[in-house]
């Protein structure tokens, strides 16, 4: 009973915080701050600025701002630009053509970016005028584009799964490692529905493209050569055990620079912009994860925590029945929370429960990133669909109906990683016994 009115409370006075107005991080805070008082007799000032200075100084979170700010650096290119030009040649005659622009272009910014925000605005601002242009039904483009996007939080160097390795005490190049196979296959779903698509729907009768030789395809592709080589060298020094996660993510910001300086968009105000932004994004993340901290070893002192395992394993669940628990609590909290938010707030009681049921927490964070993907995409709170809304100026119902095959997709990818747990740790596994 006694935990029954620890939980109460805290979810009263997180909500209240939240629905005031206050800053997640703030709210966890203040959550943390509540609990303490009312359950321990530690003193509260000296354990909170201990624990938010521990989990501030971590040299493995240093990779997050290095990482935002590539990706904010590359959003200020002509990226979007020349990677419609040099995959639209290659695209145009797979079944559902050039709408596979939009998912493959997400896919590769992805792995310059790990944001989801930025790479439906780098891949949106190019493909939307060019699908219309050529009459592609806008549900599809509009859709696609809002599913693909998510691929910022799992491909690596993905945001979420930084923010997951550091609140776990996990190894963020082996959650990389687990995050690779997943958004493929996830990306290569959402192609296999565009082509399905395009074949059953009575209203695909997009313009024709012009043919192209093998030489002009050719030609056109050398405008994907530099990003695919940042991408070789970012991801490729990770997997070859040559760079950790925080060297690799220097490598990229030093590669998006040369990037965007050939590209003569590489001016003073570009530069100050992109570092404001990752400054602005790092600051709120480590708010977040400074707050979750507090939160989780509050919970600690409550036993709250333990007890909440305890009790989940009395009650004899399968693995697939606590996952299927977790899968459905953490879309409904993704309609009110963004993605990492929700991450943070949670792993201080749903950790010890995954640890309980031997659930590997590499596999785990993928799971889990996959779910919260859908957070992007969910109303009334989905960041995605906002920033649609804002580039299309459609109505949030229909981007919302336009984006539901996507989030179905993103359901099935979890059952698929449930059945299939080698999609995520194979690689990982390989590279743990390599020499």
């Amino acid at each position: 009973m006694e935990e029954f009115y620890a939980i109460s409370l805290f979810l009263f006075v997180l909500f209240l915080l939240l629905g005031s107005g206050v800053w997640v991080g703030l709210a966890l805070m203040g959550v943390a701050w509540v609990g303490m008082e009312l359950f321990t007799s530690r003193p509260v000032g000296d354990t909170m600025i201990t624990t938010i200075w521990a989990s501030s100084s971590s040299w493995t979170l240093t990779a997050l701002p290095l990482f935002i700010w590539m990706g904010e650096i590359l959003f200020r290119t002509r990226l979007s630009e020349d990677m419609f030009r040099g995959l639209s040649p290659w695209l145009a005659k797979l079944p559902g053509g050039l709408v596979h622009t939009n998912i493959v272009g997400c896919t590769v910014f992805a792995a310059v970016s790990g944001s989801s925000a930025a790479t439906l605005t780098t891949v949106g601002k190019m493909s939307i005028p060019e699908l219309r242009a050529r009459d592609y039904p806008e549900q599809i483009v509009i859709g696609t584009l809002a599913g693909a996007a998510t691929l910022g939080l799992m491909i690596p160097p993905s945001l979420a799964l930084i923010v997951y390795g550091v609140t776990v005490n996990e190894s963020i190049t082996q959650l990389f490692f687990a995050g690779v196979f997943p958004g493929l296959c996830l990306a290569l779903m959402f192609m296999g529905y565009v082509a399905i698509y395009a074949k059953i729907s009575k209203t695909w009768n997009p313009s024709q493209e012009t043919g192209m030789s093998f030489a002009e395809k050719l030609s056109n592709s050398r405008f994907l050569i530099p990003v695919l080589c940042l991408i070789f060298v970012v991801i490729g020094s990770m997997y070859g055990g040559y760079a950790t996660a925080t060297e690799a993510a220097a490598i990229g910001v030093i590669g998006s620079l040369a990037l965007a300086a050939g590209q003569r968009s590489l001016n003073w105000n570009t530069f100050t912009e992109s570092l404001m932004g990752a400054t602005r994004t790092s600051a709120m993340i480590a708010l977040i994860l400074a707050g979750a901290a507090f939160l989780k070893l509050a919970m600690g002192f409550t036993g709250l925590p333990r007890a909440l395992a305890d009790g989940i394993a009395t009650m004899e669940l399968s693995r697939f029945e606590l996952l299927m628990i977790l899968m459905v609590f953490y879309i409904i909290l993704g309609m009110f929370l963004d993605g990492i938010s929700s991450v943070v707030l949670t792993m201080a009681v749903v950790e010890p429960m995954v640890r309980e049921a031997g659930i590997d927490l590499i596999w785990f964070g993928i799971f889990v990133v996959v779910v919260v993907e859908m957070a992007q995409i969910t109303p009334p709170i989905g960041f995605n669909l906002f920033v649609l809304q804002g580039m299309t100026e459609h109505e949030m119902g229909y981007i919302t109906r336009a984006a539901f095959p996507m989030f179905m997709i993103m359901v099935l990818m979890c059952f698929i990683l449930i059945w299939f747990p080698d999609i995520a740790m194979w690689l990982p596994d390989t590279m743990r016994q390599a020499p």
